[in-house]
């Protein structure tokens, strides 16, 4: 409605049920302070992550690293602090860890696959040789003899060790590590009358009883020198020896000062090699193509271990995956009729193996398998060597694989069976189906369409079983030829051996059979899936 007085231009009236302004209510109030302090102390948890990772990278010159490091810190404050980019606030977290907990393993094992890199080849080629020539140092007549005191710069029982030795004649004093050896100012040491260090700024000196624990690292360390190498002579006196073995730029080469023998540098192979073929064991880390694949394939000693293993890895999974899931369907429909008294009782009960702690089983199953006092011999009358013939050792594991695995198939085919309509038996009854034809073509074609994807997911777990194996077997029994390779290895667990064996590491060859493991795996999946999809077609 619109007024003029006076000739004025005319106005329109507010409309009656119009009020002033709400103030916000007080709940929504503290749920935005709340939600800004949360927000501001992740973000700040962020920043300092962030500072924290910073120094090493600059530390080791990572320049690439540090960069990525801050765009990275930059773009989530930008994302975090701005209103915009609702959805992208929920995909970052997931993408971040997607890539720094799946994506960046699987491209670093990727890339040690087509290296040398182990044990004996984990440096530079100027690591090596320094390496070398202070392994080879010894003691001649003459020789400067220090007083020692042993140090670290962290925790006594597990920090870096540094030599802190004091020269007799000057009672001037260096640290020394495997990096070289620095003076340290008069100032910042006090020596007692015998010339021992009895304190130093920046060190933490080992007692007697704390440098025994660790002798043999302090005798271990050698600190290399213009003329060879300081090394310890019990806990409280070092010498500085000459190296037996020096490097040649001329050839190359590794020569021995005693004896002329010279080891010429293989660039292909990131070794010394003499003309013999003798190698040192101190190498280098080399990109070796697919040597470490090859071998798996042309390397007899290899191929034939590997393919048994390789069997036997699928006869595991594919047993452990399918005894599980027939018991375990086979208890579940037992217990879905209703006529059966007291079900939830014995759903109860049959779960209680899945409710267990697995490692603690293992161990149990493993001590029940033992020839002399273990319990399944004692109880049957038995007298069968279950973990030292192969054959008994494979039937145990499935049978410990059995007892573990089938409540999870029990549960997960008891919520499958529930889920299919009651209507469609009872029409395949009316139409007159035996309770077998009524299960085969109309139960069984919908349990496996809901739970493919589950037998795949536990064909794959199974299939790097690798506590099952290790705690149980260890992988053996193992031949008198090859103590690398048990019985009852699967893939993981002969990987393991190969990275972190008592042999040597050879973590390059590991990461090219984990690659292998991936392809397996990763084919298998794909192949199952696709025919999930064609049942989902002809089921929905």
């Amino acid at each position: 409605m619109t007024t003029s007085l006076g000739g004025g231009p005319a106005t329109r009236a507010l409309p009656a049920h119009r009020h002033p302004e709400r103030p916000e209510p007080t709940g929504r109030r503290r749920q935005s302070t709340t939600s800004l302090l949360v927000k501001t102390v992740l973000l700040g948890l962020v920043v300092a992550i962030a500072i924290w990772a910073a120094f090493p990278l600059v530390e080791n010159e990572a320049w690439a690293g540090l960069a990525l490091l801050v765009a990275t810190t930059a773009g989530l404050l930008y994302l975090y602090l701005t209103p915009r980019h609702i959805p992208a606030k929920y995909l970052v977290p997931g993408t971040l860890l997607l890539i720094v907990f799946q994506l960046f393993p699987v491209l670093l094992t990727a890339s040690t696959a087509f290296t040398n890199f182990g044990d004996g080849h984990r440096g530079t080629k100027a690591e090596a040789v320094v390496a070398i020539q202070t392994a080879s140092v010894t003691q001649v007549p003459g020789s400067t003899e220090y007083v020692l005191t042993v140090a670290t710069t962290g925790d006594p029982a597990t920090g870096p060790l540094v030599f802190l030795i004091t020269d007799p004649a000057t009672k001037a004093v260096s640290a020394g590590d495997a990096d070289g050896l620095e003076t340290l100012d008069a100032g910042a040491v006090t020596l007692n009358s015998a010339g021992r260090v009895t304190a130093a700024d920046g060190y933490t000196l080992l007692t007697t009883g704390q440098a025994s624990l660790r002798s043999q690292e302090v005798t271990a360390l050698a600190v290399p020198t213009a003329g060879g190498a300081i090394r310890s002579s019990g806990l409280s006196r070092a010498y500085e020896g000459v190296a037996g073995r020096a490097y040649d730029e001329g050839c190359d080469c590794i020569r021995d000062t005693a004896t002329g023998r010279s080891w010429t540098a293989d660039e292909a192979l990131g070794s010394f090699v003499a003309s013999d073929g003798e190698r040192l064991a101190q190498g280098w880390k080399v990109n070796v193509g697919f040597d470490n694949f090859t071998r798996v394939i042309t390397d007899p000693t290899i191929s034939g271990p590997f393919l048994r293993t390789l069997i036997w890895n699928f006869a595991f999974a594919v047993g452990s995956t399918g005894g599980t899931f027939v018991l375990g369907m086979f208890v579940a429909i037992a217990l879905h009729s209703r006529r059966v008294r007291g079900r939830n009782l014995y759903r109860v009960v049959l779960v209680l193996p899945y409710a267990m702690p697995a490692f603690a089983m293992l161990l149990v199953w493993r001590d029940m398998f033992n020839t002399d006092f273990g319990l399944i011999n004692s109880l049957f009358g038995l007298h069968v060597d279950w973990l030292g013939e192969p054959t008994a050792a494979r039937i145990a594991v499935l049978l410990v694989q059995l007892w573990l695995g089938y409540p999870y198939m029990f549960l997960v085919t008891t919520g499958a069976l529930q889920a299919i309509p009651a209507e469609l038996s009872e029409a395949s009854r009316i139409d007159g189906a035996g309770p077998w034809e009524s299960f085969r073509m109309i139960v069984f074609p919908l349990l496996m369409v809901a739970l493919t994807p589950l037998l795949i997911s536990s064909f794959a777990f199974n299939f790097n079983n690798f506590n099952a194996i290790y705690l149980t077997t260890d992988g053996g029994p193992f031949p008198p030829d090859n103590p690398a390779n048990g019985a009852t290895d699967l893939l993981i667990t002969y990987t393991y051996r190969l990275a972190f064996g008592g042999s040597g590491a050879q973590y390059g060859y590991a990461a090219a059979i984990s690659i292998f493991i991936f392809l397996i795996v990763g084919i298998v999946s794909a192949i199952s899936f696709r025919r999930t999809r064609k049942q989902e077609e002809v089921y929905s």
